[in-house]
């Protein structure tokens, strides 16, 4: 049993219920026997035959009726013949079973289910009497019919069960709140709290991990809100001195001889990537603050996909892309254009760039049904060196490289799958990657199918 509330809630409950129970029981044990009447019972009998003698069918009713009346004990006297003295038109069956010497056994079990049934026989005057009695049936809250105390019991097990049940939801409802906000934290939800009282609320152990489970999410996201406006302004920093050094190198160029100019050529590559870098930066922290700046419109992804695979051929010679789709599907989603542009020209790029060289780089669009709905998929294939089983959840990290020598050569900064990871779950979606059991690295992009009027 796995539930925290089930175990508590279930823990209380049979110790409650079993305590109630063996209470009501040892309640009827420990009980003083009833025995006045039974001790006079001889003594109405034949007070009872006298008064039938006397005075017929009606003195007997009047006896045993002023006996229920001052102690509420219902009798019933049969003579020889079985016939009930007192007028009785109605015997009820454990009475007349009483009369036969059926119904009335003594013993242990007595003890905890008492009988209301009691019998005495009596000879006068050469004929035998037998009166039979009703005792008083006690408590009826907590004893049925013939005091058996089964309605007792089952009033305080159910009675038992509610406070058990109230007790340990008010126990492990702060332990369920406290998993919700975590679980929102783990998915990216820096905003997530328990919503515990703050100041001079409720105190205990529960309620003080709350607010420190509150005040640790804040700090997270005072610290990840700093790093993201650090990065962001930073890269807006670099702009102005980048923008500089490029009006001295053109300067450079105007004045410089053709000995310095391959030292110049370099200074302009690595000013390109250092732009190309900020530019990326600046994007993650577009994407970090959220979508409220996505402006998403109808769009068929094969054609994105198409002028994607034709851009990276005319990059790449050698290292094609192929476009492999059902031929009568539009693959139709609403998306930003730059956006979801950007997040596949990252991936198709990272592909050509790691793939053997002669070999191609298959994009495969298809439409799958989800438990959320239709799904567009795009699989980007390639043939190159693969990605360690341990690496293919962290191949989306801001600036993770496997290889710091192998990106220096095809000039990564390990921002391109990440920027494309932020923007497709930006767009309700997610990605992965895995290894190709033929060699190579295949990153998947599912993205929820639009909905348009027909």
């Amino acid at each position: 049993m796995k539930s925290l509330f089930l175990r508590i809630f279930l823990s209380f409950w049979a110790a409650q219920a079993l305590f109630l129970v063996l209470a009501i029981l040892v309640t009827i044990a420990v009980r003083p026997p009833r025995r006045g009447m039974e001790n006079r019972m001889t003594e109405v009998l034949a007070d009872t035959v006298n008064a039938y003698e006397t005075g017929g069918e009606t003195s007997a009713h009047d006896y045993l009726e002023g006996l229920w009346q001052t102690e509420h004990v219902r009798s019933f006297v049969f003579d020889p013949d079985g016939r009930e003295i007192s007028g009785h038109h109605r015997i009820p069956p454990w009475i007349e079973d009483a009369r036969r010497g059926v119904a009335f056994h003594k013993g242990w079990m007595n003890r905890f289910v008492p009988s209301r049934i009691a019998s005495q026989s009596l000879t006068l005057d050469g004929k035998r009497y037998m009166l039979v009695i009703e005792l008083p049936p006690g408590p009826r809250v907590f004893f049925g019919p013939h005091e058996i105390p089964g309605l007792g019991i089952t009033i305080a097990v159910i009675s038992s069960g509610l406070v058990c049940f109230l007790l340990a939801r008010s126990m492990t409802r702060p332990v369920t709140r406290l998993r919700h906000a975590a679980q929102s934290l783990a998915a990216g939800d820096l905003t997530a709290r328990t919503g515990a009282p703050v100041g001079g609320g409720p105190r205990g152990e529960m309620v003080e991990l709350m607010r420190d489970f509150d005040r640790m999410a804040e700090r997270l996201e005072t610290l990840v809100d700093s790093q993201s406006r650090l990065l962001k302004d930073v890269s807006h920093e670099l702009r102005s001195p980048l923008a500089r050094l490029s009006v001295a190198l053109g300067l450079a160029r105007q004045k410089s001889g053709p000995e310095i100019e391959p030292s110049l050529n370099r200074i302009e590559l690595e000013t390109d990537r250092l732009n190309q870098l900020i530019q990326r930066l600046l994007t993650i922290s577009r994407l970090e603050s959220g979508a409220d700046g996505i402006r998403k419109s109808q769009l068929s992804l094969r054609e994105l996909v198409e002028e994607v695979a034709g851009d990276a051929e005319y990059e790449n010679v050698g290292r094609p892309c192929r476009v492999v789709a059902d031929p009568s599907d539009e693959f139709l989603v609403e998306a930003d254009p730059d956006l979801l542009r950007s997040a596949i020209e990252n991936v198709v790029r990272n592909a050509t760039r790691y793939t053997a060289e002669g070999t191609t780089v298959e994009a495969q669009l298809t439409r799958e049904s989800t438990a959320s709905g239709q799904e567009m998929v795009l699989r980007v294939c390639d043939s190159g060196p693969g990605v360690p089983e341990e690496a293919l959840a962290k191949i989306f990290e801001p600036f993770y490289r496997l290889d710091d020598a192998r990106n220096r050569q095809t000039g990564g900064a390990g921002l391109g799958l990440s920027i494309a990871d932020r923007a497709v779950r930006l767009h309700g979606g997610h990605m992965r990657a895995s290894n190709r059991k033929q060699g190579g690295l295949e990153v998947e992009l599912r993205i929820p199918a639009g909905h348009f009027p027909a």
